[in-house]
């Protein structure tokens, strides 16, 4: 069977009638230039120990093409993620805003919090400086004096990559914890913190944005505040 026969039999058209088609509608290529991104530019004869740089030229266009698209992607990709977290991070804000009482309140950070972000738990924790209500206590873990300074120092957010859940921090979640982000909650009366906790390894790392959870943090931290405040 000639190549020929055996071309149009997979594909249902030889290359002599593709040809023909081509030449029967010239402006096909011209309206569907896509096609020519995948093509291979003809390499010229120019005789031994000529190099053809027209050809070079138009292979190194096609990879810097090819790098260019492929950045495009991910400036796409990562501006979509940007924004599914900002979504997220504004639903949290509206569920805590939402409470209407100072248990509710710690009820949806500890619970409704880690479902809103997709992470495996996320704990609000209050060095034992301030004169907290009876029933604030529940769901808050006392975290010892010192805690919030020797993790944070003088930063509003800490990411860490690879990490063992502290007990004092995370309580019964502690195992669950490989990866976290700790932003600080700076109440009038005492430092606290609250702590985001992934069992992927790497989900936080040093180098990515932290102005959304330090926005939740601060808002947290007012509405915290008010509840506190009341008699």
């Amino acid at each position: 069977m000639t190549q020929a026969r055996k071309t149009k039999r997979d594909t249902g058209l030889s290359p002599a009638e593709v040809l023909d088609w081509l030449r029967r509608h010239p402006d096909f290529v011209v309206k569907h230039p896509e096609l020519l991104d995948g093509a291979v530019a003809p390499e010229r004869e120019l005789g031994d120990g000529v190099s053809d740089l027209q050809h070079a030229m138009i292979e190194r266009l096609r990879t810097d093409l090819d790098l260019a698209q492929r950045r495009q992607d991910d400036l796409l990709a990562t501006g979509r993620a940007n924004l599914t977290s900002q979504s997220r991070i504004h639903e949290c804000v509206i569920a805590a805003l939402s409470a209407t009482s100072l248990e509710q309140l710690i009820q949806t950070v500890t619970t409704d919090f880690a479902v809103l972000l997709d992470l495996d738990v996320v704990a609000l924790g209050i060095e034992p400086t301030a004169d907290l209500p009876a029933q604030a206590t529940h769901g808050l873990q006392s975290l010892p004096v010192g805690t919030v300074a020797r993790l944070l120092g003088e930063r509003a957010v800490s990411l860490r990559s690879a990490v063992e859940g502290e007990l004092e921090i995370y309580g019964g979640g502690a195992p669950l914890v490989a990866s976290d982000a700790l932003a600080r909650i700076a109440l009038a009366s005492a430092p606290g913190l609250i702590a985001f906790g992934s069992r992927q390894p790497g989900k936080f790392e040093a180098g990515q944005a932290v102005e959304l959870l330090s926005f939740l943090a601060q808002c947290l931290e007012r509405v915290l505040a008010r509840w506190l405040s009341r008699p």
